[in-house]
């Protein structure tokens, strides 16, 4: 039987990684201490998650409540895992506000959280694929930089070489403001890449745009579309932070980002960076998503504006999602953000309904 051990097993894309490998037969090692409550509240918890993998996977998943930052517990979770084929690692304080707070916490479990996966991962299963979510943070706001007309209900990127398809890899991630958050992901995102062209380790680093799906447990600093539809659901307030709302996103739904985790696996590669979203084929501006919100639910939103955007937040961002489509073309995006506010809706509506 293969093995898979996922950090923040308890999250959206960890949960939904779980859930794919093992319904496929594979045995699943989730590592998860629920630091999003910590950093989010009560309503951002996890544990319903966990739960619910307990349930759908009784013989195959093994929760494990581990602090990665403590390379004590994460190499005890790999020796007790035996033979690993592959790591999905996407534990990570995730918040651009939240970071300022607490700048240690943010860089130990960002930084020294994914070089200790990575050490345990060379030492106990050298073997093993070692997939990264990193963030499209790591360019900092140098996408600010490019060519933006101001439309109606968004920006658009207008000319030059990311407007056709999106941002690609080839943008430098120097030179820019990064926020505290964006700086740590940096950290892990350049430590990922050393042990694959250092170690020849089978490493890849997905710089995800919005990463989004009916688990992800969305709070205000975290979760856009998740947080979005349930303060469209419940009648509360969404706050909208600078850019006139206008502000533009990609979105893939955790499905998807999972069946190209599933893809490198099959072929892997040695300190490979893909960015990964949604692309041209899912993406919205705020202002584009509330009314989505609105119509899908049958609502009119709360909705207030404060001026000020987040330190290093994007105007506009388009994943170009090629250069991975071209290494893994039996790849695609399949879910739409209509598709997936919908299915936000529906399946956490009665969750929401017993919170409130």
């Amino acid at each position: 039987m293969k093995t898979i051990l996922v950090t923040g097993s308890g999250g959206l894309v960890g949960s939904e990684t779980a859930l794919h490998f093992g319904r496929q037969g594979w045995r699943v090692i989730g590592v998860d201490n629920n630091l999003r409550e910590y950093f989010f509240g009560p309503e951002a918890s996890t544990k319903w998650a966990v739960d619910e993998l307990k349930t759908a996977l009784p013989d195959s998943f093994t929760a494990v409540s581990a602090d990665i930052r403590d390379f004590a517990a994460v190499r005890k979770a790999f020796e007790g895992a035996g033979e690993i084929d592959l790591v999905v690692h996407t534990a990570a304080q995730p918040s651009h506000d939240w970071a300022a707070r607490e700048p240690f916490t943010d860089f130990g479990v960002n930084a020294q959280g994914t070089l200790n996966l990575l050490e345990a991962t060379r030492q106990f299963a050298p073997e093993a694929t070692f997939i990264f979510t990193s963030t499209n943070k790591v360019y900092g706001d140098t996408p600010n930089r490019l060519p933006l007309e101001e439309r109606a209900t968004r920006w658009e990127c207008v000319e030059g070489p990311y407007a056709a398809k999106g941002i690609d890899e080839t943008m430098s991630i120097d030179q820019t403001t990064h926020s505290i958050f964006g700086a740590s992901k940096v950290a892990a995102d350049v430590m990922v890449q050393e042990y694959g062209r250092y170690f020849g380790m089978k490493t890849g680093v997905f710089r995800g745009g919005c990463l989004t799906g009916p688990r992800h447990s969305g709070a205000e600093l975290h979760g856009f579309l998740a947080y979005l539809m349930k303060c469209a659901a419940t009648g509360r307030e969404y706050r909208i932070f600078g850019y006139q709302g206008k502000q533009v996103r990609d979105n893939i739904h955790s499905e998807d980002l999972v069946a190209s985790f599933e893809a490198f696996h099959r072929a892997p590669r040695a300190g490979e960076v893909y960015n990964m979203g949604g692309s041209r084929f899912s993406h919205c501006s705020m202002m584009e998503a509330v009314a989505l919100c609105e119509e899908i639910s049958g609502r009119k939103m709360k909705t207030s504006y404060v001026e000020t955007n987040r330190i290093g937040d994007h105007i506009w961002w388009v994943s170009d999602v090629s250069k991975f489509q071209a290494h893994y073309p039996g790849w695609k995006l399949t879910k739409t953000v209509r598709d997936i506010l919908t299915e936000i809706l529906e399946y956490n509506l009665p969750r929401w309904k017993k919170e409130g």
